[in-house]
């Protein structure tokens, strides 16, 4: 991966069948040797030990900014992410409806990049299966989020861009369903206003 500003990493960086610290260590090396000024990353629903740690109060990563229903601005760009997934309840940072609510609602608006592990319904969503996984209460708050760029993942089969109105919606799922093939990085510019 070449050199840039901010690099951003959408959740599921940990195998369900293996999660322990030591492998949250080595993908915390892997952020290290990226060449980015920043490393931005929220967690998914296999990321078990990221969620464990989080919960003790430690801090999640040595080499990139680790956010949970929180806010970071570099060069005059506001970014805001948060983990929460729907309809996984024996999975690592599922929220119930009426906790979605709350932290969808709780999303400023003004920012420019909102972080997501999973995607609002009907966006990037279908899986492999042709179910749509999206978030429903996600997709309600986007009307008054405006993010100019969403980054999501979770639905590897939905991979892909798309463009709505003024936001552009990216799925960066890197990992192929059904098979061992990752994909490549999206890299998008956005400047300030």
């Amino acid at each position: 991966m070449g050199a840039g500003d901010v690099m951003i990493h959408c959740g599921d960086m940990l195998n369900l069948a293996c999660d322990s610290d030591a492998e949250l260590a080595r993908v915390d090396d892997w952020f290290g040797d990226q060449r980015f000024d920043a490393v931005l990353c929220t967690g998914g629903n296999h990321d078990w030990a990221l969620q464990r740690r989080v919960e003790t109060g430690a801090v999640a990563f040595a080499n990139a900014r680790y956010l949970q229903d929180a806010g970071w601005e570099y060069r005059g760009l506001k970014f805001y992410a948060a983990p929460w997934v729907p309809d996984l309840p024996r999975h690592a940072f599922h929220a119930p409806d009426r906790v979605l609510r709350r932290k969808w609602a709780e999303i400023p608006t003004g920012i420019d990049v909102l972080i997501t592990h999973t995607p609002p319904a009907g966006i990037l969503d279908v899986s492999s299966n042709g179910k749509s996984l999206g978030c429903p209460l996600l997709r309600d708050e986007l009307a008054r989020i405006r993010p100019r760029l969403h980054c999501f993942g979770h639905v590897h089969a939905g991979a892909g861009q798309t463009r709505i109105g003024d936001t552009l919606f990216v799925n960066a799922s890197a990992l192929v369903s059904r098979s061992s093939h990752v994909r490549g990085a999206v890299c998008v510019t956005l400047t300030p206003f």
